[in-house]
Order: structure tokens, then C-alpha cells, then sequence
């Protein structure tokens, strides 16, 4: 049996790292980082346990490049949707079709970008892989059929703002929708919101009544205080007593006139306009 050729060994391995890349997004996306190891890694892609220590040098890097071949993959093959765009808007569709790409990865698999994004932001740095390459060049090119005259400055601001979206997407406790965030990046870059691939209306909808609720206080501030309650409620100070009258006051003579009561050195309650 004669011995494989280069090119047929170099197609073998390239398969290997596709099927650990995947495997490592899928795990991540199931059960969370810290509860995936490499032993299962490799288990889920058919591999050896040390094939993954000879492409990836840690769990860490695995997982970034992973994540960076999710991204490149999902935006390659909205950037290649039927039908093709033509035309003087072609460029605008296909910014269109990259953001939603992008914010879509971020509403679909919370957990896997979740990690993804912490780990960037590590000390060790942000890790330029063969996989980060393929995607920068992809939305490099994305700019350039956009129009812009930097390229490379673009390219970057485009990075920096999705990161921020995705982050945002992504914030417990607080996350921003992706149809609110959508339209600011589609403002920012003034594209119709009909281009790319816009959510239904249902969804649209369903993410504002969301965002209301998590925006909505359980107190209005600029109501005042509530009928009969004295001001001093405001400032959390204890409640007057009320003071007592003194029935022994003798009533005032004519063409005299009663002080005016004095003013309050706290002022009147201020309703915020």
C-alpha cells in the first residue's frame, strides 16, 4: 500500500480540526466551559485525546478559535445568501446581512458568546488564530463593498461596535434587544431596517414588551408623594406630631391680622418636570 500524499495528509488534518472546532462549540453551547475538558473534546470529534494538545495549546485557545470559525462560517454563508446582491445597494445588503449575522450568534447561543466574550478580554490577550483571520478578512471585505475609504480603520470600528452589541445582548440582568440594537447599528451606518435579514414583527414586538418590563421602576420618582402624606416622607424623616391646639387662645381683635405661618426651611415638594 503506498504511503498518503501531502496534500491528501494536509486535507486529513485540516478535517480533524474542523471536528474538534465543532465539537468544542457544541460542549460549550451544552454544558458551559468549566464542565467541558479537552478528554471530552476530543471524545465528542472521534480524535485522539493528543491530537487536541497538538493544534490547540490550551482549552482556552480552543475555544476562541472555535468560536472565531462560528462567526466566519455563520457570516460566510449569510454574505453568500440567494439571491446575491446586486447593484449600487449591494454593499449596504451585505453590512446588513454581517450585522445580523453577528447579533444573531448572540440571541441564538447566549452561553457559548458569553464565554467567548469573557475570555477575550483575559490578560493573555486576543488570540490572532487562522480562524480570527478568516473573519476579519470577511468583514474587511464586507466595508469595502459598503464604501468605505479606510478599509482597515473601518474594518476595525465595525469589530469594536459589534463586540459592544453583543456585549450588551449578552449583559445579565440587563440586556439590551437585539431589534433596539439592530436599529441603532443600522442607523450608525444608515441602512434600511428591510435590509439583511430583519426579525418578524411578532419578535420586534415581543423584545420591546420585554424591555419595558425590565425598564419599568416599581416607584415613580415624579409623582410627588402620595395624598396625605407630609413631605417629611420624602426625606425619610420621622413624621411630625400633630400639634395640639390651645383652646385657651383668646380670638384676634378687629383690624389686627395673624402672622403667616412660617415657611418651610425644607421648601415645597419639587415634581421633576
Amino acid at each position: 500500500m503506498s504511503p498518503r500524499s501531502a496534500s491528501v495528509n494536509e486535507e486529513l488534518r485540516r478535517r480533524s480540526r474542523q471536528r474538534l472546532l465543532q465539537a468544542t462549540v457544541d460542549l460549550v453551547d451544552e454544558h458551559g466551559y468549566e464542565a467541558t475538558t479537552l478528554a471530552d473534546i476530543a471524545d465528542r470529534a472521534g480524535a485522539a485525546r493528543g491530537l487536541v494538545s497538538y493544534y490547540f495549546p490550551g482549552k482556552r485557545q480552543l475555544l476562541q478559535s472555535a468560536v472565531h470559525r462560528l462567526m466566519h462560517t455563520q457570516l460566510s454563508a449569510a454574505l453568500a445568501r440567494a439571491p446575491h446582491p446586486t447593484g449600487e445597494d449591494a454593499g449596504r445588503e451585505l453590512l446588513a446581512r454581517a450585522i445580523d449575522a453577528i447579533l444573531g450568534l448572540a440571541r441564538d447561543r447566549p452561553r457559548l458568546m458569553r464565554t467567548h466574550m469573557a475570555g477575550i478580554l483575559q490578560a493573555e490577550g486576543f488570540i490572532q488564530c487562522p480562524e480570527q483571520q478568516q473573519l476579519a478578512t470577511a468583514l474587511r471585505d464586507t466595508v469595502i463593498a459598503y464604501g468605505c475609504d479606510d478599509p482597515d480603520t473601518d474594518y476595525r470600528l465595525l469589530r469594536a461596535l459589534l463586540m459592544g452589541a453583543v456585549v450588551a445582548v449578552l449583559l445579565p440582568g440587563a440586556p439590551m434587544p437585539t431589534t433596539r440594537l439592530r436599529a441603532e447599528l443600522f442607523q450608525r451606518y444608515g441602512l434600511d431596517w428591510e435590509l439583511g435579514d430583519p426579525p418578524p414583527p411578532e419578535e420586534d414586538r415581543q423584545e420591546d414588551r420585554q424591555e419595558g418590563r425590565q425598564e419599568e421602576p416599581t416607584e415613580s420618582r415624579d409623582e410627588g408623594p402620595p395624598q396625605g402624606e407630609p413631605h417629611d416622607a420624602l426625606r425619610g424623616d420621622p413624621p411630625t406630631a400633630p400639634r395640639p391646639t390651645d383652646t385657651s387662645a383668646k380670638p384676634s381683635h378687629a383690624g389686627t391680622h395673624e402672622a403667616a405661618p412660617a415657611a418651610d426651611p425644607e421648601g415645597p415638594a419639587v415634581r421633576c418636570p
